[in-house]
C-alpha cells in the first residue's frame, strides 16, 4: 500500500508545475462531509472535501493529478491504493486523486460514512480523518499528496491508546496555503478557516 517515497516525490514535483485541469471553474463546489471523534479516530471539525469528475488534461490521469497537486503546493508522494484498514494521519492533511478505476471507501471510522469514488474524483482529508478501502476495482489507482511541509506524514491505526497523543499532534498541523484542486482562491480556504 502507500509508502513514503522522498525521491519519487522530488522527481514528480520537479517534472511539471503546469496546470493539469481543463477549463474548470475555480468556483467548483465540492461535497462537504463532517465526522466527529469516536474515541479511536479523532477525525476533524474541518470538512472532508470531495470534488467529483475533475477534468484532467492528457491520457495519463495520475501524471495530471501529480501536476495539478504540485502546482498548488501539495507535492505528490505516492501512487497506489487506499489501505483496507481504518487509519488516519495525525501530522498532515491528505489529498487523494483517483486516477483510474473505482472503489468504495468508508470515511470517519467504523461508524462513518461509506462513499463511492471513481476516476477523476478528489478527496481532501483534514488531518485526523479516518479512511479505509472496503472494495476496489483491479485498476484502482490513487495519487496521494500532502501540503508543502507536511510530506513526512505518519499513519495511525484506529486505537484508543494512541488517540489522545494523536489529537495533540493534529492541533499543531498547519492549514494549507491552497486548495490542491482549485488553488489559492479555492473552496478549501473558506471551508477550513
Amino acid at each position: 500500500m502507500p509508502t513514503k517515497r522522498s525521491t519519487y516525490a522530488a522527481v514528480r514535483f520537479a517534472l511539471s508545475l503546469a496546470p493539469a485541469v481543463s477549463a474548470w471553474p475555480v468556483s467548483a463546489k465540492p461535497d462537504r462531509l463532517f465526522f466527529t471523534d469516536d474515541g479511536r479516530i479523532p477525525n476533524s471539525p474541518l470538512p472532508v472535501l470531495v470534488y467529483r469528475n475533475v477534468p484532467l488534461d492528457g491520457k495519463d490521469k495520475a501524471a495530471a493529478f501529480e501536476s495539478l497537486f504540485a502546482a498548488h503546493d501539495w507535492p505528490p508522494q505516492w501512487r497506489d491504493g487506499v489501505f483496507d484498514y481504518h487509519h488516519y494521519h495525525s501530522t498532515a492533511h491528505e489529498a487523494l486523486g483517483v486516477a483510474s478505476g473505482h472503489a468504495r471507501l468508508i470515511l470517519g471510522g467504523e461508524a462513518g460514512q461509506e462513499i463511492a469514488v471513481e476516476a477523476g474524483d478528489v478527496l481532501i482529508l483534514p488531518a485526523g480523518t479516518g479512511h479505509c478501502q472496503i472494495e476496489q476495482s483491479e485498476n484502482f489507482l490513487v495519487v496521494g499528496a500532502y501540503p508543502l511541509g507536511q510530506e513526512d506524514y505518519d499513519t495511525q491505526r484506529a486505537r484508543p491508546e494512541t488517540h489522545d497523543a494523536s489529537v495533540e499532534r493534529i492541533r499543531r498541523v498547519a492549514l494549507p496555503a491552497a486548495d490542491p484542486v482549485t488553488g489559492w482562491s479555492g473552496v478549501l480556504l473558506q471551508a477550513w478557516r
